[in-house]
């Protein structure tokens, strides 16, 4: 094994949250889906109130019902990290308040989005955040999405920060990724699916990953064989899984075809919410399918 340090775990799901038919929160729901990510599919942390959890159409109430629903259900099993930062430095002081007193464990901060700060202005929003709440802090750079990213001068200004002290990596640059981690000793987790094993073997010490949800055992046994030095176990596993995570991560928006996914596992899930739309039928039928495809781990 690696001697790594992995401060939420290794394999973390970025949980959807689970809708009524009539686009209600779906507290039990959530609940049992959580139980389930962390008993059957084995991840060891939950990410919540993220993108994944469609973040920008639900309230802050329903913010915190999440956060004091999952961490009820899963307890002391699994690490429960509350996504808590918007564009607006204030409201998202606000959410991370709210976090922490609905029993989060960590926080989730992404780049503010749209407003398009400078890097002066997106270290200065970071840190602000982090100062307002006794939680450690995984930041969230994911440029295709926020439209900019974190410089490698910002990262080393605020990896001084104490409680700043990972980063989930969607950027899809594996070398700026490990410069990063090299430079500052932030433990990198990749937020791409489909570079789930590429990053792993890179130095990244584990993953926040929407595919978890329905293949973390999968996950798990991938980054077993190559913490064991079976890199051609590790990789055949990665083949394998390519279907799947073609299926959901490349057609469309990842939480409406990962809601479908589950739903065909019976699972709780419900439709997005507007302006997501769940996925064609054809496309439904394929998430299905490849998720029978997959054979067990």
């Amino acid at each position: 094994m690696r001697n790594a340090t992995r401060p939420f775990g290794r394999t973390l799901a970025a949980m959807i949250t689970p809708f009524t038919p009539s686009g209600e929160l779906d507290v039990p729901g959530t609940a049992a889906l959580a139980r389930h990510l962390v008993d059957e599919q084995g991840c060891d942390g939950l990410v919540v109130n993220g993108t994944t959890g469609e973040s920008p159409t639900t309230t802050d109430a329903e913010k915190a019902q999440v956060v004091e629903t999952v961490v009820e259900a899963v307890g002391d099993r699994a690490h429960v990290i509350a996504g808590a930062s918007t564009y607006d430095t204030r409201h998202s002081i606000h959410l991370a308040e709210l976090s922490q007193k609905a029993g989060a464990q960590a926080l989730l901060l992404v780049t503010p989005y749209y407003s398009k700060p400078t890097q002066a202005g997106v270290a200065a929003h970071f840190e602000a955040v982090a100062d307002a709440t006794e939680l450690p802090v995984m930041l969230y750079d994911i440029p295709p999405r926020s439209v900019i990213g974190i410089a490698d001068e910002t990262f080393a200004r605020i990896a001084r920060h104490e409680r700043i002290i990972a980063v989930k990596d969607a950027t899809g640059d594996l070398a700026k990724a490990q410069r990063v981690r090299v430079a500052t000793g932030l433990a990198f987790y990749c937020g791409v699916d489909e570079l789930n094993l590429a990053a792993y073997a890179t130095g990244q010490v584990g993953v926040v990953s929407v595919t978890s949800h329905l293949v973390g055992k999968h996950l798990n046994a991938m980054f077993d064989a190559y913490d064991q030095g079976d890199t051609v176990r590790a990789a055949a596993l990665n083949d394998a899984l390519l279907p799947v995570t073609d299926a959901l991560m490349c057609h469309g928006p990842g939480v409406a075809a990962v809601k479908s996914g589950l739903a065909s596992q019976g699972l709780p899930a419900g439709e997005p919410r507007l302006p997501l739309l769940p996925p064609e039928a054809a496309l439904a039928e394929r998430i299905a399918a490849r998720i029978a495809d997959l054979k067990e781990a």
